[in-house]
């Protein structure tokens, strides 16, 4: 998986591009607290997620994977699954950094299904 850095301390997107607001029919929110969000996400195929971007860093358990496209807020191809070699059986862990604007296109045959846990700043 192909992880794009963002700092999560000078955060420069607005609230309204936050997944669960501007892509509410694909990230479900499971917790929350002050230390994490837990977020269940799922993109069935030949589904396009909207702009979104994910303001803190998260490890992400890979429920199910199929192939996808990653284009950033323009639309600028920034990642495509294919070119990263075959997937990965069963579920995995992966860790995943902020993540500025972008959308991701579901181009498989099965449904991508991650349960995703993004870390909060400690506040002092």
């Amino acid at each position: 998986m192909e992880i794009t850095r963002a700092s999560s301390t000078t955060w420069p997107w607005p609230d309204a591009l936050d997944a669960l607001v501007a892509a509410p029919d694909y990230h479900e929110l499971l917790f929350e607290n002050e230390h994490v969000r837990v977020l269940d996400v799922r993109i069935g195929p030949g589904q396009i997620v909207p702009v979104h971007t994910h303001r803190w860093p998260s490890v992400i358990q890979v429920r199910s994977a199929s192939d996808f496209i990653r284009r950033d807020g323009e639309g600028k191809l920034l990642f495509d699954s294919r070119k990263a070699g075959p997937a990965q059986n069963g579920p995995s862990i992966v860790w995943t950094d902020s993540m500025p604007p972008h959308s991701v296109e579901n181009i498989g045959s099965a449904e991508i299904h991650l349960v995703s846990v993004e870390i909060k700043p400690a506040t002092a």
